[in-house]
């Protein structure tokens, strides 16, 4: 597979979003540039335009290439030389934004690495995977703990057999921070998430189900087939969700929960999966996130933990992996394994060759459909006093 020493340059980035007061822009950039395979050139940092130029210092972006808006950095990025233009855009917006900005990327021909949920709706995640499918761009989307060690491990186990059929997923994600209104404080990431303008038609269920739900889907590979789904707004006035709970059938029979709040009092980012086989069952914990538990009846449990140099791990850990065992890795390495698995396809294409774009190691715009088909039937569902509704999209992948 080909590496940066290959294409014996590094890529060059261009962040659109992330400007002053931004989270995500900052972990973008620092798991894009991790592994050194990266720098970053250029960016569109904010709507504002003062602010974007305002905000070019905190990246050390150079003033002739902090732009004003994304369409004019696609279009002064693209009159660049071959050898000086960006080769992708990395997307830090609200949600809103996700849509025209990785359009003006896909169709100038730049790679994307698009933040989630990948779109505002259904129909534009469509027509952006039919404008991916057109191309010969690299599109990955930011569901950063599938990048975890022991993520890969378990989703290398469960396509080997080792935990034998699979009928039971439980997937979670528990958070506490928006238990009260603070979204009327003008608090910057909680006044968009919850506003249907910006996020979508989901407020938590957008926000983090979905995370929750692809970590599933991609440990698993089970094919979802329908989903009944009730979502709640508990504080008053809020205008999404901000509690709510799936139940998804999976095609070979297997039954599958998704819960998620953002009103639960001392929770962090609490996402946890458990999977039943009937061999074994595991379970995972993202806020301990070297350590996995193996049960067998019967057995002793089994604590799997992240050690490359373990000879009971498998490659799909031991790749993803920068640091001797004991010590942890974390949140920025699994957001920079998404991105570095990326890079090998970019590299590809920089090189001419052909990349796979359906089965690939990182979440791409196929499962960000799927993502935005998760949240318009759930949200449908919970309209329809939790009516069971059709979940497998045609672009699902197994």
């Amino acid at each position: 597979m080909p590496t940066n020493g290959e294409l014996n340059r590094k890529l060059r980035m261009a962040l659109v979003g992330g400007g002053q007061g931004s989270f995500i822009g900052r972990v973008h950039v620092t798991a894009g540039v991790l592994d050194n395979r990266a720098a970053l050139v250029a960016g569109a940092l904010s709507s504002d335009p003062a602010k974007a130029k305002a905000s070019a210092a905190d990246y050390d972006i150079p003033l002739d290439r902090a732009y004003g808006s994304y369409q004019e950095m696609i279009e002064k990025e693209s009159a660049l030389p071959a050898d000086q233009r960006i080769d992708f855009v990395s997307i830090a917006t609200p949600n809103h934004m996700h849509f025209p900005v990785a359009k003006a990327a896909v169709e100038a021909g730049f790679n994307v690495v698009c933040d989630k949920p990948m779109t505002f709706d259904l129909k534009e995640a469509e027509e952006l995977a039919a404008l991916v499918a057109k191309s010969n761009v690299v599109f990955a989307v930011s569901h950063n703990y599938t990048g975890y060690p022991l993520v890969r491990q378990a989703r290398a186990m469960i396509a080997a057999g080792e935990l034998g059929e699979i009928q039971a997923i439980r997937s979670n994600y528990i958070q506490g921070w928006l238990r009260t209104r603070l979204e009327s404080s003008d608090q910057k990431q909680a006044a968009w998430r919850t506003d249907p303008t910006k996020s979508g038609a989901a407020g938590c269920f957008g926000d983090i189900a979905t995370h929750a739900y692809n970590l599933g889907r991609y440990m698993t590979g089970l094919l979802p087939s329908k989903v009944s789904c009730n979502l709640k707004t508990f504080e008053t006035g809020r205008q999404l969700d901000d509690y709510g709970h799936a139940v998804i059938q999976f095609e070979n029979g297997a039954l599958g929960t998704v819960t998620a709040s953002q009103i639960s009092h001392g929770r962090e980012n609490d996402m946890f999966i458990e999977v039943d086989g009937t061999k074994a069952s595991l379970s995972w914990r993202q806020e301990e996130p070297n350590v996995m538990i193996v049960r067998r009846n019967g057995q002793p449990h089994s604590m799997y933990t992240r050690d490359p140099n373990a000879p009971y791990l498998n490659d799909a850990l031991k790749t993803t992996c920068r640091l001797p065992s004991g010590h942890p890795e974390g949140f920025f390495e699994a957001f920079a394994n998404v991105y570095r698995s990326a890079y090998d396809d970019m590299a590809k294409r920089a090189l001419g060759q052909t990349f796979e774009k359906k089965d690939t190691i990182y979440p791409n715009v196929g499962d960000g459909t799927e993502g935005m088909y998760f949240i318009q039937q759930c949200v449908a569902s919970s309209q329809q006093g939790g009516e069971w509704l059709p979940l497998k999209h045609p672009l699902a992948r197994k």
